[in-house]
């Protein structure tokens, strides 16, 4: 015991002695490399990440971008930085125009549908709201603004059908990003070839076809019509976060064509973009990109029928490192709940034990502050979690309440960052739903035969029931306050 506690007095020593001015060091991709993360200005951040196109309903690849990012925000303002996020939402593209002609609604209808269904999944999931968050359709005058001066310097052409492209072989740093050569690019997939000087070039400016809504078109100088994709990101980011930024993200899917265009347009037109471009992989569904067409998606909804809390979930999307594509499985999904369940496990015994205002404001260890300024390193950080966890597990076990209490502050800071304390607000409420007053007044019955039974030391009937329990998928804990219960998700997902 004396040498597990001087461990707990070592790093909790470390911890009020870190040194927070640490740069953080992340991946640029466009640099591929790790690099010091230097503010342009001191003090402040700017941000911009590539929202949803709004065709459909959002799915957990989509949100995880979101939570990595959430987590990188959090990161930053604990040491101290004023971050101005903004994360877009794509409510104008062909994509949200096709699914409007397959349903015959209106394109505005499902956007704002799919909007309301995103805030609402990323506030399940703890996913905290960006500075700003500006639609494509409120930003015309922006992008007008860019593809004129792209045609003044010689970067973009009107097309005699009344597109505007941007002219590629005009843009010397084409293709540095994706590391692609322009000769070995094949057509660009979003206009009429016909009308473009070279099949690569890409759409500034669509004019309307005769079956567009009226309402999905715009009059300009060059046709009446809509933006394209890639110039509605670059107006948002010059009017929220003006010429120059700190950071651009987003998936990795999305880097080509999307992030390159982004580039040739936005440094074409004379501003000087992003010091660093920081990519999330992928969410896959058994080898294979989770995506809306080929229908192999989950939603929020969908996997709280399976019996998993959205502070689960994000869990999970958080725990794997940004940079790594991973798999979903039901299994993978269980085991990182029952991952998450025992530290929820280990804050409530603790918070029984002193109480919740004695295991707050605690101290980050600095393992875990180390592991964060690394790249992101989430799966190192949790880990640094985890064994905190653990030793004070054993702390409260062996009745050394002052390791234990320690233990749990710091568990609970370290959650709390990440947004996964247990006892914050947002998961308690998270923790029960409509049928538990039903099976917690039922459960107690049980428990009761139980202590009934081990008061008069009937072990066999105290056991059996214990059994008969985790066989139903419940977990039985014994504390100094009496029996808990919760669900064994292990058990109950065929763990």
């Amino acid at each position: 015991m004396a040498e597990r506690s001087g461990e707990t007095r070592s790093w909790l020593f470390h911890a009020l002695t870190y040194d927070r001015t640490v740069n953080l060091r992340l991946y640029d991709t466009g640099t591929r490399s790790v690099r010091d993360f230097v503010p342009r200005r001191p003090g402040k951040v700017g941000i911009y990440l590539c929202g949803l196109t709004l065709q459909g309903a959002p799915h957990i690849g989509h949100l995880r971008s979101g939570v990595n990012f959430d987590v990188l925000i959090a990161w930053l303002r604990h040491k101290g930085l004023d971050v101005t996020y903004v994360r877009n939402v794509t409510d104008i593209e062909d994509k949200v125009l096709a699914k409007a002609e397959d349903q015959n609604r209106p394109w505005w209808a499902i956007s704002y549908e799919n909007e309301r269904q995103l805030a609402a999944d990323y506030a399940a999931l703890g996913v905290r709201p960006p500075t700003y968050e500006p639609r494509a359709t409120g930003h015309i005058p922006q992008m007008l603004d860019l593809i004129a001066r792209l045609i003044d310097r010689g970067h973009a052409y009107v097309a005699d059908n009344g597109d505007v492209y941007f002219r590629v072989t005009s843009f010397s740093e084409y293709g540095a990003l994706s590391h692609r050569k322009l000769e070995d690019m094949l057509t660009a997939d979003d206009g009429d070839d016909s009308a473009k000087e070279d099949p690569r070039d890409f759409a500034l400016w669509k004019a309307a076809s005769p079956n567009d809504p009226e309402d999905s078109t715009w009059n300009t100088p060059y046709s009446r019509g809509r933006p394209g994709w890639h110039i509605e990101c670059s107006a948002m980011i010059w009017r929220y976060l003006g010429d120059s930024f700190d950071i651009h993200g987003g998936g990795t899917d999305i880097m080509f064509p999307h992030h390159e265009n982004e580039i040739a347009q936005s440094k074409a037109a004379g501003l000087g973009f992003t010091n660093f471009w920081v990519h999330n992989n992928m969410l896959n569904f058994s080898g294979t990109k989770m995506s809306k067409s080929l229908g192999n998606v989950l939603s929020v909804s969908a996997l709280g029928e399976l019996g998993f809390r959205p502070v689960e979930i994000r869990y999970y999307l958080l725990t794997p490192h940004y940079r790594s594509a991973f798999d979903y499985t039901p299994q993978a999904l269980g085991e990182s709940a029952s991952a998450y369940q025992r530290l929820e496990n280990f804050v409530t015994r603790a918070v029984e034990r002193f109480g919740d205002e004695a295991t707050r404001h605690g101290e980050l260890a600095p393992e875990f502050e180390a592991a964060l300024d690394d790249d992101l390193g989430t799966p190192a950080a949790v880990a640094v979690i985890h064994d905190v966890a653990r030793n004070g597990n054993a702390a409260l076990d062996s009745g050394d309440a002052d390791e234990a209490r320690e233990a749990a502050k710091s568990v609970r800071a370290m959650l709390s960052l990440l947004n996964l304390d247990p006892q914050s607000e947002q998961w308690r409420s998270d923790q029960s739903d409509d049928l538990t007053p039903v099976v917690d007044a039922l459960v107690s019955l049980v428990l009761e035969q139980r202590q009934l039974a081990r008061e008069r030391k009937d072990w066999a009937t105290a056991d059996a029931i214990r059994d008969q329990l985790k066989a139903a998928g419940l977990a039985i804990e014994d504390t100094p306050a009496g029996a808990r219960w919760s669900i064994d998700k292990e058990q109950s997902n065929g763990g």
